[in-house]
């Protein structure tokens, strides 16, 4: 099991040496080994890569986002309404999008994925700079059990039950 004090989240920068990595998701992996650093620089997301001992374990992306009710459900988007204290409710909120996540083969089951699920609301809590209210995936379907269980994630739709991926959401209201 990962010794969580070995553990160190670096923002990726143009000079980061990205020796080797690779996952089970091909489309993950080319992202990250050709794609992260172009989409930095044009402001269009930023990543972070995770060390354990020195060695490259996980990365994963984030990019600014918006909750959009209109599109929702009338039962979720009164759900989400019913949280938020304001007599005039809107269709929109800001959020921040986990656009991809990924560990290496190599140290998958052990934890680090759970654990990036609960650093990623601690980047906006307690200083949110901006206003962010809710953490929102696109998830593969295969994925959808470990968003839940992990990291608390909710569906917005039963819609794109039969789809690739499903939107889900974790607000940031709920962590601590």
């Amino acid at each position: 099991m990962i010794d969580y004090t070995k553990v160190k989240f670096q923002r990726l920068e143009t000079d980061t040496k990205i020796d080797s990595f690779h996952s089970a998701d091909d489309d993950l992996n080319d992202f990250f080994l050709n794609e992260a650093k172009k989409y930095q620089s044009e402001l269009l997301s930023v990543t972070y890569v995770v060390y354990y001992n020195d060695n490259l374990v996980a990365y994963f992306s984030l990019l600014n986002d918006v909750v959009r009710l209109e599109d929702t459900e009338k039962n979720v988007r009164n759900r989400i309404n019913r949280k938020i204290p304001f007599s005039k409710q809107r269709n929109h909120y800001a959020a921040v999008k986990l656009g991809r996540l990924a560990v290496d083969d190599r140290y998958t089951h052990q934890g680090i994925g759970e654990m990036i699920l609960k650093i990623i609301p601690t980047m906006f809590l307690p200083r949110n700079k901006t206003g962010c209210r809710f953490i929102t995936v696109d998830a593969l379907s295969s994925a959808t059990p470990f968003y839940e269980a992990k990291g608390e994630f909710r569906f917005f739709t039963e819609k794109d039950k039969e789809d690739d991926t499903r939107l889900m959401y974790f607000d940031l209201k709920n962590f601590g």
